[in-house]
């Protein structure tokens, strides 16, 4: 397998990834995103364009356990407002320290520094939401949503829907154009990596060898 590297978790991803990542459907993301609930770091004032909402690795986090809460809990949209702005705030720590609880279909928090709960619960029927279970497992599932197998290295791909049929380094979304474009621009092959550090120089040299009118 060729692997990303760790610092794949800072990517942008689109609503395809974060669907598939987070279980959520680009349904209810839009959804979510038209009432001001949940919206994606980045994101174009013209919603109508392509990839105009991308989703950073917090907010995969962050929908990941608001899927549990919503659509697992089936706690109110209204109280998740509240929650979704609590999460959003915390710091990488926090992430990893913080157990959310159910009850009722209303959220607790507890702070893991003052060990207080924010809201009052009792102990009986309680789910908790380990956090740092789900900053793991979602490290784990981008990670292996980037990996290539062996065999796509060096070679390009066209697929029907992806990056508007453009012609690909095969297993990922880049487009052979923009790396020839850097290549035409007088960059070289690990210049290009620099810029594309999923790729390796099979990747590089198939893309600017490539005619597309062969």
């Amino acid at each position: 397998m060729v692997g990303s590297d760790a610092n794949v978790v800072l990517a942008a991803f689109t609503e395809d990834q974060t669907e598939r990542l987070t279980g959520i459907s680009k349904r209810q993301l839009r959804y979510w995103d038209r009432i001001d609930f949940f919206a994606p770091s980045f994101a174009y004032k013209d919603r109508r364009k392509a990839h105009s909402r991308l989703y950073s690795f917090r907010d995969i986090v962050s929908l990941k356990v608001l899927d549990a809460l919503r659509n697992g809990s089936n706690v109110p949209l209204s109280h998740l407002r509240e929650v979704k702005a609590k999460l959003a705030h915390l710091g990488d720590d926090m992430w990893a320290k913080t157990t959310l609880h159910v009850l009722n279909r209303r959220v607790g928090f507890i702070n893991p520094e003052t060990k207080m709960p924010e809201d009052i619960l009792s102990g009986q029927g309680i789910l908790q939401i380990a956090l740092q279970v789900v900053t793991g497992g979602m490290e784990t599932a981008v990670r292996a949503m980037w990996q290539r197998q062996n065999s796509t290295v060096g070679k390009l791909e066209q697929k029907r829907g992806v990056v508007h049929n453009q012609v690909v380094i095969a297993g990922t979304r880049i487009p052979v154009r923009s790396v020839k474009a850097f290549a035409e621009a007088g960059y070289s092959i690990d210049q290009i990596l620099a810029e594309y550090p999923t790729l390796t120089k099979e990747d590089v040299r198939a893309a600017i060898n490539y005619d597309a009118a062969a």
